[in-house]
This record gives structure tokens, C-alpha cells and sequence, in this order.
């Protein structure tokens, strides 16, 4: 069974990843052609990128690095939730990416994303970064409005609407997960 961690990418106090997480694996927990898992990158405490050798050459020395690479590596799929600051990512996710390489190659990406304007300029950056990480990116995307579909920004409210995005941007991620995952395989 394809496995897919829907990553909360800020980590700011108070953010609305968390929420649009939740809702992301409540629509996908009912599906039966993958596993999810939330992955919040707050939870893994990572600094400012201190590995003293680039992730593309390696080996990793820092506990916190060999922790989150462990657990990424145990993934074929990934949904990156983010926020959309200043048109662009969250630092904090930007960092979390950096840390690792090879975890990442030969697997894709979907992303949800919020914002003034949906988030799409996060979305945008993020697919050039995932690129560099030799991660496939699907065009399904979901993209929410802190003005409609956030109660005084803060209460996340999705209109309804927004199932079928998340649906179509998961069969595009389940589609290219397992075709991914051969290549993964032929690798080893």
C-alpha cells in the first residue's frame, strides 16, 4: 500500500496548517488505495540547516537530521500543506527540505496551500524546489482563500467545493506514487 504523509509545512504560533491537515486526511483516510499520515515539521524540532556536509553528498551527522530522514524515507507520496508568506514558502519548510536528499528522490508531491491569493505563489516555489529534489510534482492543486474559506482568518471553513480538488489532486499523487515507486524499486 502506497504510503503518503500530508506535511504541515509552517510552524508558525497559532498557523491554520494544522487544521487544513486534519481536514486533508479526514477527505483521504477514507480512500483504500494509500495510507496517510500527518507529518508536522513543528514536531521535529529542526534548526536552521547545521549538517556541515551538503544533503546530496552525505552521510548525515546530526541526530535531528537522522530522525527526520528516517522518517521520510518510510514515505512513496507526499502533500505539502503550506502557507504562503510574503509570496513564497514558510522558511520552516524550506528548511525541512533542505536537510535531506536522497529521502526525497523518485517519489511526488501534491500541494494544498492558503493564502490572499490561495497560496499559489507558494505553490509555485515549491515546484521548482521539489524539481532540485528529484521530486514529480502533480497539476492538481487545492488552493484556499484566508478570505473565504477562513472565518476572521483564523477558523478554517473549506467551501465545499474544495473536496472534489483535494480528490483529484490524490488520484493524481496515488497514480504517480505507484508508478514512482517501481522506479524506487529497479534503483535498489
Amino acid at each position: 500500500m502506497l504510503k503518503v504523509a500530508i506535511i504541515t509545512g509552517s510552524t508558525r504560533p497559532g498557523q491554520n496548517g494544522k487544521a487544513v491537515s486534519q481536514w486533508i486526511y479526514d477527505l483521504a483516510k477514507v480512500r483504500e488505495d494509500a495510507d496517510f499520515e500527518i507529518i508536522d515539521i513543528a514536531d521535529h524540532n529542526l534548526p536552521l540547516l547545521d549538517e556541515p556536509i551538503p544533503p546530496l553528498i552525505g552521510p548525515y551527522t546530526k541526530v535531528h537530521t537522522k530522525r527526520w530522514a528516517s522518517k521520510i524515507k518510510t514515505f512513496d507520496a507526499f502533500v505539502f500543506v503550506t502557507a504562503e508568506y510574503n509570496h513564497g514558502i514558510p522558511g520552516a519548510l524550506k528548511n525541512a527540505i533542505d536537510f535531506l536528499f536522497k529521502e526525497w528522490n523518485n517519489k511526488v508531491a501534491g500541494f494544498v496551500s492558503y493564502g490572499s491569493a490561495g497560496g499559489v505563489r507558494a505553490v509555485e516555489q515549491l515546484r521548482l524546489v521539489m524539481a532540485e529534489v528529484k521530486v514529480a510534482t502533480v497539476r492538481a492543486q487545492v488552493l484556499l482563500s484566508i478570505y473565504t474559506d477562513f472565518e476572521n482568518f483564523t477558523k478554517f471553513k473549506p467551501h465545499s467545493v474544495h473536496k472534489k480538488s483535494v480528490n483529484n489532486m490524490l488520484d493524481e499523487v496515488i497514480v504517480w506514487g505507484n508508478a514512482l515507486k517501481t522506479v524506487r524499486i529497479s534503483e535498489s
